[in-house]
């Protein structure tokens, strides 16, 4: 039994939401982070966007220490009750050990975002928070209708109210029942963390795993560089989201990717449920990492369970 990780304080109206870019450049984004902070006013929330979340730094939003200073900034900041990233890309991870939890851990805060904030994620649950896996400001397409149901589920997680989910069922989907705290993200940065003190103990841990613009092969290998690390030996389930915009390589793999990981993960026993509408497609539903959750399996549905 896994100790229960601290939760931030659900979302009230008049709380404030700071916006932050830890990663990529937000080349001609100005238009979907208005569009955010428009989003949360309409929830009765105030909104602070961070100093260089418009920073360019080649591939970065700003230097380094400029976007290290902007989620710092809103981690040490008591009027701040959570903090949405702006975008994902890559750069998470150049600056995870410049962060400072002292005040975080006085006056804790959601952390909200997907893709390269996975690396984000992994830390704040070896710190023992709670963090939000969720829709981030570039994910706002300008008729939100489209994203209506990643909008929905992000809000009633934020407000204390996180949805339990049916997922369709498939025909590779791996039966049986498990109760497990929730990790995971993007499988490339859950491989990147290997061998640091960001990556996960999995152990009794139900894992979610999304992919985007990767290779068959390259998934293989980091399966199998996952499993050859113990990743897999105790882990109680794992939940397959999207696989997006997979490459095709001149040598075909041979099967399709919900095999793939089957055949990676032969030699283990816990369910594995594929159809999770989370990750790089716009149906990207909202999941709290590091709580508790029921997952059951059977080949017609599985459901998600936040306990």
């Amino acid at each position: 039994m896994n100790k229960a990780l601290k939760r931030s304080p659900y979302l009230k109206a008049g709380d404030t939401v700071a916006i932050v870019a830890p990663s990529g450049i937000l080349k001609n984004r100005e238009r979907e982070v208005q569009q955010a902070e428009d989003l949360l006013k309409s929830w009765g929330l105030n909104v602070m966007i961070g100093k260089h979340v418009f920073s360019k730094d080649n591939h970065f939003a700003g230097t380094d220490e400029e976007r290290c200073e902007d989620l710092q900034n809103a981690m040490d900041n008591p009027k701040v009750s959570a903090i949405w990233c702006a975008r994902g890309g890559y750069g998470t991870v150049r600056i995870l050990d410049k962060l400072d939890y002292t005040k975080f851990k006085e006056n804790p805060k959601w952390v909200i975002g997907y893709s390269d904030i996975t690396a984000l994620h992994n830390q704040l649950h070896n710190q023992g928070f709670e963090s939000l896996h969720a829709l981030m400001c570039v994910s706002l397409t300008q008729d939100i209708t489209e994203v209506q149901q990643s909008v929905d589920t992000f809000k009633a997680a934020l407000f204390g109210n996180p949805t339990n989910y049916n997922l369709e069922g498939s025909e590779y989907n791996r039966e049986g029942e498990a109760t497990g705290q929730l990790v995971g993200g993007n499988l490339t940065i859950l491989h990147t963390m290997l061998g640091s003190e960001t990556s996960l103990n999995t152990s009794g841990k139900i894992v979610f795993i999304e992919e985007i613009g990767e290779y068959k092969y390259h998934i293989d290998r980091m399966l199998q560089s996952l499993k050859r690390a113990g990743y897999f030996d105790e882990c109680k389930g794992l939940i397959v989201g999207d696989m997006s915009k997979l490459r095709k390589n001149t040598t075909p793999w041979g099967t399709s990717i919900e095999q793939l990981i089957l055949d990676a993960l032969e030699e283990y026993d816990f369910p594995i449920a594929f159809n999770m509408p989370a990750g790089h497609e716009d149906d990207n539903r909202a999941l709290v990492l590091g709580r508790e959750i029921t997952l059951k399996v059977s080949k017609e549905q599985s459901t998600v369970s936040f306990n």
